[in-house]
């Protein structure tokens, strides 16, 4: 048997495959990552591997309905709307 990815190598993969067109992440749960990433690493949890590589700065996860997205640095979307741009459209 080859020798298997490393779960940086694994998880950055999987964001490139996995997308959809049109899209620059994915789902964890939608796109089967997290399914494939246990049965690849023989169980292993991955929200623990991807909050490891969040907090290096690898990837970018956003919370979203059912999940989480990923992301690679150089492909997460502008964030939307701050508190403050909301309070200054409020005339707060």
């Amino acid at each position: 048997m080859a020798e298997k990815v490393s779960q940086e190598e694994f998880i950055t993969k999987a964001v490139v495959s996995l997308r959809k067109d049109g899209y620059k992440g994915i789902h964890t749960v939608y796109s089967g990552f997290n399914e494939a990433f246990k049965k690849y690493f023989d169980n292993a949890d991955p929200v623990q591997a991807t909050n490891k590589l969040a907090a290096e700065g690898k990837i970018v996860i956003r919370p979203v309905k059912g999940g989480v997205m990923l992301y690679l640095p150089e492909d997460t979307p502008a964030k939307g709307q701050t508190a403050e741009d909301a309070l200054k459209k409020m005339g707060l």
